[in-house]
This record gives C-alpha cells, sequence and structure tokens, in this order.
C-alpha cells in the first residue's frame, strides 16, 4: 500500500514516539546517574567509542550555545506544529509518519533535558579521527532520532513520484 494509513497508523505513530521518548530518556538518566558530568568517561571501544555526561546548551556541534531559551521556544513550536499537521491528516505516507514520528520523539527528548536540566545531555562520543571533528560531537538517541527522521525525510522526497504535466 503506498498511500493511506497501512500498517503505521496513530497506534503505531504513537508507541513510536512514546518507545524513543522513553529510550532517550532512560539512557540519559543511566548517564546522568553513573558518569560524573563533563568529567567522567566510559571507553568502550579505546581509541573509537567512549560514554560521557556532557551538557549542551546549543544546537548540533554545539552551535548557538547558551541560546537554551530560543530551543525550548522552537521546540515547543515544532511539537505543537507536528501535532496539527498530523491531526490534520498531512502526513499521508507511511514513511513521513515514521520520519515525523522519530522526530517528535527527538525533539520532545531534547526539550524536557532543556526544560528539567538547562542543557541538553550528550552522551555518545565518537573518535572518527576525521579533521575537525576529532573527536565527533558527543549526541544521545533524541539526536539520532532527530537525523534518521530528516535521512527518512530526505530519501522519501528524492523517490517521491512527481505529477506529470500536460
Amino acid at each position: 500500500m503506498k498511500d493511506g494509513k497501512g500498517w503505521f497508523g496513530a497506534g503505531a505513530a504513537a508507541a513510536t514516539v512514546l518507545f524513543f521518548y522513553a529510550l532517550d530518556q532512560l539512557t540519559k538518566w543511566m548517564v546522568a546517574q553513573t558518569i560524573p558530568y563533563e568529567t567522567g568517561e566510559r571507553v568502550v571501544i579505546p581509541g573509537f567509542f567512549s560514554l560521557v555526561h556532557w551538557g549542551n546548551t546549543g544546537a548540533a556541534f554545539s552551535s548557538f550555545t547558551n541560546s537554551n531559551g530560543m530551543f525550548i521556544v522552537l521546540a515547543s513550536g515544532t511539537v505543537i506544529a507536528l501535532l496539527i499537521f498530523a491531526i490534520r491528516g498531512a502526513f499521508q505516507h507511511w514513511a513521513t509518519r515514521i520520519a515525523v514520528s522519530l522526530l517528535s520523539a527527538g525533539v520532545l527528548g531534547n526539550l524536557t533535558d532543556r526544560i528539567l536540566r538547562r542543557h541538553v545531555v550528550d552522551f555518545l562520543l565518537f573518535n572518527l579521527h576525521v579533521p575537525h571533528a576529532d573527536p565527533w560531537p558527543a549526541f544521545n538517541v533524541a539526536d539520532s532520532c532527530i537525523c534518521t527522521a530528516a535521512a527518512i525525510l530526505l530519501i522519501r522526497a528524492w523517490f517521491e513520484e512527481k505529477p506529470h504535466r500536460a
């Protein structure tokens, strides 16, 4: 089934949001309980992957640092807009609904951090040994959901059939 509700309807979308939001908050809580803030590191794969406990008041790659309030407003608006569009049936294709569910979970996860902790908890630290990103900036489950959603939306847009002009 190309369009319509298919197998990924409102219930599956809500379950996806809830699952990934809970996973994000659980992993951040576990990190906060076991790794000292900004000083601790648990090496998982030496020279490649560690768990850390860092705070980010900005966005990706720590851009717009100390803009927590702005991101609370932006994230709140995003969640409200996504909910309104979903209620109005704007997301018809199953892949788009999956992407919007992941995006919602990610935005809600980081929004919760910004409100409760005044920063986003980042804890996944990879060293990809690439120039200017050595190590790669730390991130979390919510960030992964947001990036995965963006990738799905880009792929969906790339392969979307365009209407033929007469």
